[in-house]
């Protein structure tokens, strides 16, 4: 009997990152964690940046450990990280300093700037993306319009696991779903949008080959096999933008060829919410809604908001731990069902919560500004919040529907986000549809799952959700206390 084989996904996500082999027995998909690494920004002269090589020594430990699991006999290995972030290489191959982080204040008015050259319809039709300010698109422009000496010498323009994959094989691409995150590729035309770009003046011959998820990169460096213990290793691209390899982890039935009629949400430090389509869609609903266009697996597009999510939990804790509270997420949790629900609300998605100083003050302080009852207790600002998030989740679902014309009957929450069942209870509630909660480990198993497709394990992406289906334990969360939920929805509608 063939031994079976083994693939290794690195996920790597805003705030930690993970080495998770997977193996198929023939019925069930089979996942065991190798090595894990805490990620962050770097504060730097007032800047935010990552620490890339700090990120590549994880990727190799994380490999080592991996070859020493299995005997050095990896199949393939595939790389998935945020999106939009993006590192430079100039003459020889130079790294052009470390990346910066998507929420470094440089892109502060940048839209706006963006908006006085080109108008925004403009550059929707030619991206069809959800506007951000973190976008690539304006990162650059930023980077133009302050003269970047970085810039100037860029001969090579790689999103971020566009970069580890570079460095493991020493093949330059960009990689379909995470440049599709750029707000710097056009759908329609399925390429660059190099005439958008040069209305910017905007170098576009950094811009590498693009390649789609499958596409197999060639065996790993030679110097990279030694180092690591992985033998004739392939690289093959996942869907590497995190949420692409998520929402391919969805264990949902689809037809080919027409848009399903659940929605997905990708959970984590960002609610990734939105519908698989077969086609991108590019039009006036779309824009005015500010949804996006982005890759997926087998061609697909995912049309999604990207929504802030665990962010405005995360910083609650990180400011009351710096007081000197030893909370963990559970205590979190207590803090929150012991508090008084459908009280106040925010917006998840207003500027005060992209990267305040200090998360609970600024969510007290929008319920003042608005006209609300202030949260008082710790509790109540996290009520605050994960009904906000909730009701959010209600808001999308309304436009998913007007852009697809038909009526979504469940909401696929998958990612880590599902650990917390408050918030999706929460959904359900705010939603009135029925919630399935997994799998926890989407994106390490969406990742794995189109390897197993690149090498012949599964046909294609149906096949590969069908195992996950067999292979993880999912929840259901029926919708509770709906009448009240609605009534506190138009408050909520109030105070965006």
């Amino acid at each position: 009997m063939a031994a079976k084989k083994a693939y290794l996904a690195i996920d790597m996500g805003a705030s930690s990152g993970r080495h998770v082999i997977g193996t198929f027995e023939g019925q069930k998909l089979a996942l065991e964690e190798v090595y894990r690494f805490e990620n962050g920004p770097v504060e730097v002269g007032g800047s935010l940046f990552w620490d890339l090589l700090s990120q590549w020594s994880h990727v190799k430990n994380g490999m080592r450990a991996a070859a020493t699991k299995m005997n050095g006999a990896i199949t393939s290995v595939g790389v998935d990280t945020w999106g939009v972030d993006f590192a430079l290489l100039g003459r020889d191959d130079t790294l052009l300093g470390n990346p910066y982080q998507y929420r470094d204040a440089r892109t502060d008015g940048m839209m706006d700037y963006a908006f006085s050259l080109v108008p925004r319809e403009e550059i929707f039709q030619h991206t069809g993306l959800q506007f951000l300010q973190f976008n690539s698109l304006f990162q650059m422009l930023a980077m133009k319009k302050q003269r970047s000496p970085i810039l100037e010498q860029a001969e090579s323009f790689l999103m971020i696991p566009d970069i580890f994959h570079w460095l493991m094989t020493g093949v330059k691409v960009n990689e379909f779903t995470e440049a599709t995150t750029s707000q710097m590729f056009n759908p329609t035309t399925g390429s660059w949008a190099t005439a958008l770009l040069s209305k910017f003046g905007l170098p576009t011959d950094i811009l590498q080959t693009l390649a789609m998820p499958m596409t197999n990169l060639g065996k790993l460096r030679a110097s990279v096999m030694e180092e690591t213990g992985l033998k004739t290793t392939d690289v093959v691209l996942p869907a590497t933008h995190d949420t692409g390899s998520a929402v391919a982890a969805v264990p949902a039935k689809s037809v080919a060829g027409k848009t399903p009629d659940w929605a997905y949400v990708s959970l984590g430090t960002w609610a990734l919410m939105g519908v698989e389509s077969p086609v991108p869609v590019v039009n006036p609903t779309v824009s005015r809604l500010n949804f996006t266009n982005e890759g997926g697996v087998d061609g697909t597009y995912r049309i999604l908001k990207n929504i802030c999510g665990l962010w405005l939990i995360q910083e609650c804790r990180r400011v009351w731990n710096l007081g000197g509270k030893q909370w963990d997420w559970e205590d979190l949790n207590k803090l929150t069902r012991e508090a008084a629900s459908l009280v106040s609300f925010i917006n998840p998605d207003a500027r005060d919560f992209l990267g305040p100083t200090n998360m609970p003050e600024a969510i007290i302080a929008y319920c003042k500004r608005t006209g609300q009852t202030a949260p008082d207790s710790e509790g109540a600002v996290l009520r605050c919040a994960l009904d906000s998030i909730a009701m959010k989740f209600r808001h999308v679902l309304e436009m998913c529907e007007q852009i697809t014309g038909q009526r979504i009957e469940v909401i696929h929450i998958v990612g880590g986000g599902t650990k917390n069942r408050l918030l999706c209870q929460a959904a359900a509630n705010a939603t009135g549809r029925h919630v399935v909660t997994g799998p926890i480990e989407a994106t390490g198993i969406g990742n794995i799952a189109v390897q197993m497709v690149a090498s012949g394990e599964f046909k294609d992406i149906a096949e590969a959700r069908e195992v996950i289906r067999n292979s993880f334990p999912v929840e259901e969360f029926i919708p509770q206390n709906v009448s009240a939920w609605n009534d506190a929805y138009t408050r909520f509608l109030k105070v965006q």
